[in-house]
Formats: C-alpha cells, sequence, structure tokens
C-alpha cells in the first residue's frame, strides 16, 4: 500500500519563530525548520537543544508526593525495616528495580526485589506478592512501573502492616490506591513539568530525590543511566525533555562503560566494533531484556542487570538470548496463525475498522508483539487475546493518532482489569464476555477512527537538494540525536533524482534495491538503499526522474563514517 506523503506545513506560530534561527543556519534552511517543528525558537534553545546537560534535569521536588515518598523511605533505612522493590516484568519494570535495588543498597543491606511471574501472577501487583512479602517482614515496598490501580491489593496490604511507594506512569482509575506515596507525572495534579517519563524515569528521579534530601554525591546515580536509556527507548515515550537528556548520557554511559548485563548483551550481539546507538537499544538489547519476562522470569532479567560479576552476567546474557531466539519462533507461528484467522474471515473482517483475535492457546508473552505487527500490517487497531489464569488476557496496539486507551475504557464494565498508554493497552476479562467486547470496541473505533489513520502515512520534514547533504549539514544533524517520538528522525524528501547509471538489485531474491543517484543540484553520487522496492527498479534503470522521501544513516565502523540515505518510498 502506498503511503500518503505529509509535507509537515509551516504553521503561524513556527513562521516567526524561525527568522532568529534562519539566521543563524542561513545555508542550512532545512535545519531551522527542523528545530522550530521541535519547539525550539531561540538561539539560546538551540544551543540548549544541541548540547544536552543534566544539569536542565527537573527539581524532582517538583513532583506530588515527593517528599512523603523520601521522608518514608529515610524512616524506613532509619528503623531498619524490611524493603521490598518490586516492579513490572517488562523492560520498563526490570530496568527500575535494577536501578532502585542497586543504588538503595550501595547504603541500605536489607532490601529484597521481586518481579511477578507473567503466567502465575499477571500484570501488577499479586495477592500472592504481598503475601510472600509479608512472610519475609517487609514493611516497605517500592513499586515501579505498575500499581496504580491496585487499590484492592495495597489496601489488603495496609492491613497487613505494609507501606506501598508507587513510581508509576501509567493512566490511573477514578480512586487512587491507599499507598503512602504515589510518584506519577501523569497525574493531572502531579504538577511535574515533564509528563512523559517512564517507568524507569520515575524511580531515577525518586533516586535522585533521596540522594539530594541526604547530601550524598550523584554521580553512582547518574552511572546508572544507561538502564534508564534503554526503559526510555523500550517503552517508546517521547524523547523530548527531560528524557532527550537521560538518554543522551545513557548512551554516553553505554560507548564507555556500561552496566556489566548490558555489556554482557553487548558482547552476544557484537556490538563492540560500532557505537551504540537509539536502534541498537530498540532492536537488540530490550528485546533480549523484554524475552526474559515474556518467556521465563523477569527476575533473571533483574539479576542480569544487578549482579557485579561479568561472569555471571554472561552466563545469564547467554540464557537470555536463548529466550529471545525461542521468542521469535513463537512470534512467527503466532502471527502466522493469526493472519490465517483474518484472512479466513476475510470478507467479514474487510469492513471493520479493528480487529479482536482470540486463541486460548497462545503464548500470553508473545501477543503484545502480535498484535504490533497485525495493526502494523493491516493498519487498525487491534487487540489479541489468548487465556490465562481463568480469563481472557490481551495486549492492544493503536495506529498512529488513535487513543486506543479510550476505546478500551468505553467497555470498562466489561473487563476484569486493564491499563496502559493512548496507543498500548493490557486488559483481562471473562472468556464469555469476548462477543460483546468485540462488538462495543468495533462501535468506539468505528465512530471516533478517521479515514486517515488506517493508512500508511510518512511525514516529511523537509524537502532538500543532494547539493544540501554536505560535511556541515550532516554534523547539524547528528545533535538532533537521540531520536525517538517528539523528536524523530529527520524525513527528507529529494525530487526529481535519477539513477547514476550504477543502481542494482541485491538481496538474496533480489528484492532491495542499492541505489547511486545523482539530482540536478548537483554532480555528486549519493549512495541509498531501498528494502523491498524491487518493484521500482524498472522505472529507476530508464533513467527516468522519480521523487524519494528518506532518512539519512550513519554507519561509524573502525573509525570511518558511511552515509547512505534508508529510502522510505520511491513515487515515480
Amino acid at each position: 500500500m502506498t503511503s500518503k506523503w505529509n509535507h509537515l506545513p509551516k504553521s503561524n506560530e513556527l513562521q516567526p519563530t524561525q527568522s532568529e534561527l534562519a539566521q543563524k543556519f542561513a545555508d542550512y534552511p532545512a535545519i531551522s525548520t527542523l528545530l522550530a517543528e521541535r519547539g525550539v525558537t531561540t538561539v539560546e534553545e538551540a544551543d540548549k537543544f544541541f548540547h544536552p546537560s543534566l544539569r536542565d534535569l527537573h527539581d524532582p521536588f517538583l513532583m506530588r508526593d515527593m517528599d512523603k515518598a523520601v521522608d518514608r523511605l529515610n524512616r524506613a533505612i532509619g528503623a531498619k525495616e524490611r524493603i521490598m522493590v518490586y516492579g513490572d516484568y517488562d523492560v520498563d519494570g526490570t530496568t527500575a528495580v535494577a536501578i532502585v535495588y542497586r543504588y538503595l543498597t550501595k547504603f541500605y543491606s536489607n532490601v529484597e526485589y521481586y518481579i511477578p511471574s507473567r503466567d502465575d501472577e499477571g500484570y501488577g501487583i499479586s495477592l500472592r506478592s504481598i503475601d510472600a512479602a509479608a512472610e519475609n517482614g517487609v514493611k516497605l515496598v517500592i513499586i515501579l512501573d505498575c500499581g496504580i490501580k491496585a487499590v484492592d491489593e495495597i489496601h489488603y496490604a495496609k492491613q497487613l502492616g505494609i507501606d506501598f511507594i508507587i513510581c508509576d506512569h501509567h493512566v490511573s482509575g477514578d480512586n487512587l490506591p491507599e499507598a503512602v506515596a504515589i510518584l506519577n507525572p501523569k497525574l493531572p495534579e502531579s504538577g511535574y513539568p515533564c509528563p512523559h517519563l517512564s517507568g524507569c524515569g520515575v524511580g531515577f528521579k525518586f533516586m535522585q530525590a533521596f540522594a539530594n534530601s541526604n547530601g550524598l554525591d550523584m554521580v553512582d546515580l547518574e552511572n546508572m543511566l544507561d538502564l534508564v536509556a534503554v526503559s526510555i527507548t523500550a517503552d517508546i515515550v517521547p524523547m523530548i525533555g527531560e528524557n532527550r537528556i537521560m538518554t543522551y548520557y545513557g548512551l554516553k554511559r553505554l560507548n564507555q562503560n556500561p552496566n556489566l548485563g548490558l555489556r554482557a548483551i553487548m558482547k552476544i550481539c557484537n556490538m563492540s566494533k560500532h557505537e551504540v546507538t537509539v536502534n541498537d537499544l530498540i532492536f537488540k538489547i530490550g528485546p533480549r531484556i523484554n524475552a526474559s519476562g515474556r518467556m521465563q522470569s523477569g527476575m533473571e532479567a533483574v539479576q542480569l542487570l544487578v549482579t557485579r560479576s561479568f561472569s555471571e552476567a554472561c552466563d545469564i546474557a547467554e540464557s537470555i538470548d536463548q529466550y529471545n531466539q525461542d521468542r521469535k519462533e513463537l512470534d512467527k507461528r503466532i502471527t502466522d496463525e493469526a493472519n490465517a484467522v483474518i484472512e479466513a474471515n476475510g470478507e467479514r473482517l474487510a469492513t471493520k475498522k479493528s480487529l479482536v483475535i482470540f486463541n486460548k492457546d497462545w503464548h500470553r508473552g508473545i501477543i503484545g508483539i502480535v498484535a504490533s505487527r497485525l495493526t502494523e500490517l493491516y493498519f487498525k487497531p487491534t487487540v489479541v487475546l489468548t487465556m490465562s489464569n481463568g480469563l481472557a488476557t490481551g495486549s492492544s496496539r493503536s495506529v498512529q493518532g488513535f487513543d486506543i486507551y479510550s476505546a478500551i475504557e468505553s467497555t470498562a464494565d466489561l473487563l476484569e482489569n486493564f491499563g496502559g498508554h493512548p496507543y498500548a493497552v493490557g486488559l483481562s476479562l471473562r472468556e464469555e464476555n469476548i462477543p460483546e467486547f468485540r462488538r462495543r470496541f468495533e462501535a468506539f473505533v468505528a465512530a471516533n477512527i478517521l479515514p486517515q489513520q488506517m493508512r500508511p502515512q510518512i511525514d516529511i520534514d523537509a524537502d532538500i537538494t543532494f547539493n544540501q547533504i554536505n560535511p556541515r549539514f550532516l554534523d547539524l544533524l547528528r545533535k538532533f540525536n537521540p531520536f525517538g517520538p517528539g523528536n524523530q528522525k529527520p524525513v527528507f524528501c529529494t525530487r526529481n533524482v535519477r539513477d547514476y547509471g550504477t543502481s542494482k538489485l541485491v538481496g538474496r531474491k533480489l528484492e532491495h534495491i542499492k541505489l547511486e543517484l545523482v539530482d540536478d543540484t548537483s554532480g555528486r553520487v549519493i549512495n541509498g538503499i531501498a528494502f523491498n522496492m524491487a518493484e521500482h527498479f524498472d522505472h529507476i534503470h530508464s533513467g527516468k526522474p522519480f521523487d524519494i522521501c528518506y532518512t539519512i544513516e550513519e554507519n561509524r565502523r573502525s573509525g570511518k563514517t558511511n552515509m547512505q540515505l534508508f529510502v522510505k518510498e520511491i513515487h515515480s
């Protein structure tokens, strides 16, 4: 399906702000355009954007209840109480637990950590974990990346004499749990300037406040920003403000002296010869940490990230790498099965605006990935369900611009539990409620989704010519790193390009095109790659002009930097 190319308009708000930037970057108008699109309106702001500084992190005490959380933690340490650090089994949860556990155990030893079993306990706080905490004499639980909806569970814990500090970033329900403190920048009354922290980011801010209150050196905590960077990229939170600063320094740490567990994963992935980037976190490190919680136990992922033995880290990393291989095989099988169901019901589903797929035998740890793949393939909000502990349990993913949280919230009376974000929600319900859930979910989506949200779209940041792609332009472009939601890698469009005469088909099935292109502005040959676009080769090879949209990629290996265009689409 051909995408719609959206050339981002220069709004009235951006026009006047570009004047100062336009003078600064007179030879590179695309740079001032990119800055303005990101809300950078002055030369001073551009300098801050290009040079992230830890000094620009916000005061953690700006977050609601932070003073209460720090006071309760200090009292627990002073009274030598047993503390449990509890987190979700995904990347965000396990990195959060690793940071808080590692930092606290530098000063206090009476701390344990706990990650629930995805299969036996499910998402969030389980009654089993509370009973285990009580049996172990735990008096304070610091819960990370979950807990904001655990009203009944925390009430039960309170009756057993266990206090909770919640560090979460998910949308809350109507009622908040009876916790000593709730740290959640998404709460309407939170007052925190950066509402889009990851769960690990909230844990980091808590430890930052704890360090400040006790006059501790921040170096030890800042050295853990590599873990925060992994969480930010894996949880797909906006790469703006504090998130971008923490990821910037986390990547520095990864490239200089990473956490031993991350170093072990990097060794398995043969990442030692090139600079670690956001893509490496998304496609190599994050999936392996996630595989532990999906396929086996999130406890093992935490052990990987807190161990002080590199040999132990390597042993765990090898196990986790195998889990990831097993996950890939399951992912492919279940995706194929889901596609077969959709194709078998093609006529009926073709008119639907959403997909709800259920198979009681599918692996619970994989269904979120499958939902993502189906959403990308069919461009419809998708829910994938399986059976777990007597309930239909599922994950949902959305298309660009559609709030799937609101869609699922509209069926709340049918659900046992749900929680998440506008683009991804976890849920559980009784099997007999699935037909009615499917009907009402579809009705909400059909009434609210826009036609353009159901077809692929590419947002183009700027039109440029090949003569503008020079070393200075590339140097400025690098300063926009690290990329992510809210600061996506810029997509450029160049029109009327031609084959230099040396482009060729590559790949095992000759499905890709290795491009060597020129345009009318420069005699310079620009290299590019167009994956799975062999159908355009005859037009390209004929010498006729065509338009491309692309990102600019640089590979740094053995001290050399190679630049090429990563072509997203061709219009001939």
